[in-house]
């Protein structure tokens, strides 16, 4: 996409806003957007969350089509809570690593391979895989479910993201075996860069998300969700932190904490060398030029077939169930 000057950008928000408005739709918004899609959502009573929260409140909202700035997986979570509605994304091509790494065909195979497992997958996964599993979780809800499931004698498949599944087994001690999955923003944030961060910030908190390497785990402050990380920059005392998860999460820190430091936390390489450099390439690919033509052309809808989206509705009802009854974690786990 191309590089938009200030008068461009300013354009585009008003003829957003407007078509908002015309078409009966709102804009739901992921935290690793562009801080200018991030305003657009707040500021047309739209939302900026993570990927469920996401897909309820357009869910509950009623406008009739949602926009839904992400990548695709998180359209599809949109369409499966709201099948009715129309879902409308900037780009269809915007995906995720852990999606790609876990195609339904070969993960499928591998539940074969385990029949005595419980299936839990992480809420970055396609519908397919979703509706392959017994349980859909997100991260500031998977300690608890999985604590459930082990309470009760069950043996976990996990997938996709090896070092959120390898966090959850520490702290629950549960018998998982896990799907070889990473995300390509968190699996580059590297200790020995943060261990020499610390002490140059030596009074910043470290906030981790647990689909970061145990290394850089193990250095937190703080590990958890986004949602949860943004709470804790909020209420922690300290004045400033080091985050080790996308860096468009500063928008909301920012909103939320005003006057507080937000530092990166260091990846492992810089420019071309570097994957990801602390932003996803896919979540970069949401902009204001291709949001304004997907909902001034309809372009980009989602669909998903409606047997898959049924029996992936089961899996994710169990975790709202949960939710529901027993109330998700809101606060990350502090060392």
């Amino acid at each position: 996409m191309s590089e938009l000057s200030a008068i461009q950008a300013a354009d585009y928000v008003e003829k957003i806003k407007a078509l908002l408005i015309e078409k009966n739709a709102v804009l739901v918004a992921h935290y690793y957007t562009d801080p200018v899609i991030q305003a657009l959502a707040d500021e047309t009573g739209g939302c900026v969350a993570d990927s469920l929260e996401m897909a309820r409140f357009g869910r509950d909202h009623e406008a009739q089509t949602l926009v839904v700035a992400g990548v695709k997986f998180m359209g599809e979570t949109s369409k499966i809570l709201s099948p009715h509605k129309r879902i409308l994304m900037p780009t269809l091509e915007a995906t995720c690593s852990l999606d790609i790494g876990c195609p339904i065909d070969e993960f499928s195979a591998f539940c074969d391979q385990n029949p005595e497992r419980t299936v839990v997958v992480y809420a970055n996964t396609s519908t397919e895989v979703k509706a392959r599993a017994d349980w859909v979780v997100t991260s500031s809800i998977a300690l608890e479910i999985v604590q459930k499931l082990m309470d009760q004698g069950e043996t976990i498949l996990w997938g996709p993201d090896k070092h959120l599944g390898a966090y959850i087994q520490r702290m629950t001690g549960a018998d998982m075996l896990m799907w070889d999955g990473a995300c390509i923003v968190h699996d580059e944030f590297k200790a020995k860069g943060l261990q020499d961060l610390k002490k140059v910030h030596p009074d910043a908190a470290v906030l981790v998300h647990p689909e970061s390497p145990e290394s850089v785990v193990k250095l937190a402050d703080v590990v958890g969700s986004t949602s949860q990380i943004i709470k804790a920059a909020h209420t922690l005392p300290n004045k400033s932190f080091i985050v080790a998860t996308d860096k468009a999460i500063f928008y909301k820190m920012q909103q939320m904490a005003p006057g507080k430091t937000f530092i990166e936390a260091p990846t492992g390489g810089n420019g071309a060398g570097c994957k990801s450099c602390a932003h996803c390439p896919w979540m970069a690919m949401n902009g204001l030029e291709n949001l304004y033509e997907s909902l001034k052309q309809g372009l980009n809808e989602v669909e998903v077939p409606d047997t898959t989206a049924q029996q992936a509705m089961v899996s994710l009802n169990r975790m709202l169930d949960f939710a529901k009854e027993h109330g998700v974690q809101s606060q990350g786990r502090q060392f």
